[in-house]
């Protein structure tokens, strides 16, 4: 017949720790540490996508604060296929948009000063910024012309709401 008891071994004699507490102290703080950051990178990347939705908001240059934020998540998907059309000259803008920036520091570090490059690099960045803003313009007016009288006076409930937190 077998013996029921297992075998008395150096890991299950009585007062020795259990296999998972072995080791240096440092071994297991850094292993608890890490397990928490991951927990923690999985936390906020979920909070965000619960918060917000999978692609909810608009490229950062695309925003137009109280206004977006008053859209219903319909009208920012048919702003964002919108947008579609014009993703592909995003990077190509950013681009351009940082060499504007770059261009009016160097003209601003420049000595002598030159009045007449600092108002053709402030007009540059005007330009780019105003085409941005005709463009969500124009996406927005689409968007506000395409509701129903009642989406329209939701639309205005919320953009009201926003403003008044704001």
């Amino acid at each position: 017949m077998t013996d029921p008891t297992p075998p008395v071994t150096e890991a299950t004699k009585p007062g020795t720790p259990p296999l998972s507490a072995t080791g240096p102290r440092w071994m297991r703080i850094a292993l608890a540490v890490s397990v928490a950051l991951n927990l923690a990178v999985a936390g906020l990347a979920i909070g965000a996508w619960v918060k917000e939705g999978p692609g909810r908001g608009l490229p950062r240059e695309m925003s137009f604060g109280p206004f977006t934020d008053a859209l219903s998540e319909a009208d920012r998907k048919e702003i964002r296929k919108s947008l579609g059309d014009h993703a592909s000259g995003f990077r190509a803008e950013r681009e351009a948009a940082r060499a504007e920036l770059v261009a009016l520091l160097a003209t601003l570090r420049a000595a002598p000063f030159d009045p007449v490059a600092a108002r053709s690099a402030l007009a540059a960045i005007t330009s780019r910024a105003t085409d941005r803003l005709e463009l969500g313009r124009s996406l927005i007016e689409a968007r506000i012309l395409a509701m129903s009288d009642a989406e329209r006076l939701a639309f205005a409930d919320r953009l009201e709401r926003g403003l008044k937190r704001r």
